[in-house]
C-alpha cells in the first residue's frame, strides 16, 4: 500500500514520455484552422470525461476565442433527449439540433473512443456518424486503442495503456493536462489566463 503513490506517479511518467507529440501538435493546428476559419467546437465525453468537456468549453471560450459547446452543460435538454430518444442518439440528434456543418469541429474525450461491437460509449459512435456525413473535422484524445474515435478522427491523440489496471484514472488524468496543452498552445492560445496576468 505504503507504495502505491510512487508507483501510480512512475506509471503517469512513463505514459508521458511515450505520447505521440506529433499528433498534439496536429491536434492544436487542427483546431486552429477550425476557429480561424470560423467553425464551432463541439466537445463530446461522458462521466468523467464529460466533466472535461465542460472545463475545456470554458477554457477554449476564455483563453482561445473558440465558439465552444458540450451537450452535457444542459441537463433538461439532455435528460430530455435521452428520455424521448435514447441514449445512443442523445449526442447525434443534438450535433443536427445544433446544425453541425463542414466549418465546424467535434472533439472528443473518451476512455475507450466508443464501441458498437462493445457496446459501450454508442452514443460518441452515432455522433461521430454525423460528424463525418456532415463534413465536420473529428478530433480526439482517447484511451486504449483509440476505439471508434481513432477510426474516423481527422487527428486523435492516444494515451497509451501503459497500466491494464489503471486505464480509466490515467487516461482521464493526462487528458486534462493535454486539454491545458492545447489551450496553452501558441496556435490556439489568445488571452492570457488570470493568474500569469497577475504581477
Amino acid at each position: 500500500m505504503s507504495g502505491f503513490s510512487s508507483a501510480f506517479l512512475s506509471e503517469t511518467r512513463a505514459i508521458l514520455e511515450r505520447l505521440d507529440v506529433d499528433a498534439l501538435e496536429s491536434l492544436a493546428q487542427g483546431l486552429a484552422t477550425v476557429r480561424d476559419a470560423g467553425g464551432r467546437l463541439f466537445i463530446l465525453g461522458v462521466g468523467g470525461s464529460a466533466g472535461h468537456a465542460s472545463h475545456a468549453v470554458n477554457d477554449f471560450r476564455k483563453l482561445c476565442r473558440f465558439e465552444a459547446y458540450t451537450p452535457t452543460d444542459n441537463a433538461s435538454e439532455l435528460t430530455a433527449r435521452v428520455n424521448d430518444e435514447g441514449w445512443d442518439t442523445c449526442f447525434a440528434e443534438w450535433l443536427a439540433g445544433s446544425r453541425l456543418g463542414p466549418r465546424d469541429a467535434v472533439l472528443v474525450l473518451s476512455v475507450g473512443g466508443g464501441s458498437r461491437e462493445k457496446n459501450v460509449s454508442v452514443n460518441i459512435v452515432r455522433a461521430l456518424e454525423v460528424a463525418s456525413a456532415r463534413g465536420a473535422a473529428i478530433f480526439g484524445i482517447v484511451g486504449r486503442d483509440g476505439g471508434f474515435t481513432r477510426q474516423v478522427a481527422h487527428v486523435c491523440a492516444v494515451i497509451p495503456p501503459l497500466s491494464p489496471d489503471r486505464v480509466t484514472p490515467h487516461t482521464e488524468g493526462i487528458c486534462s493536462v493535454l486539454l491545458h496543452l492545447l489551450v496553452s498552445h501558441p496556435a490556439l492560445q489568445s488571452a492570457t489566463a488570470k493568474w500569469e496576468s497577475v504581477k
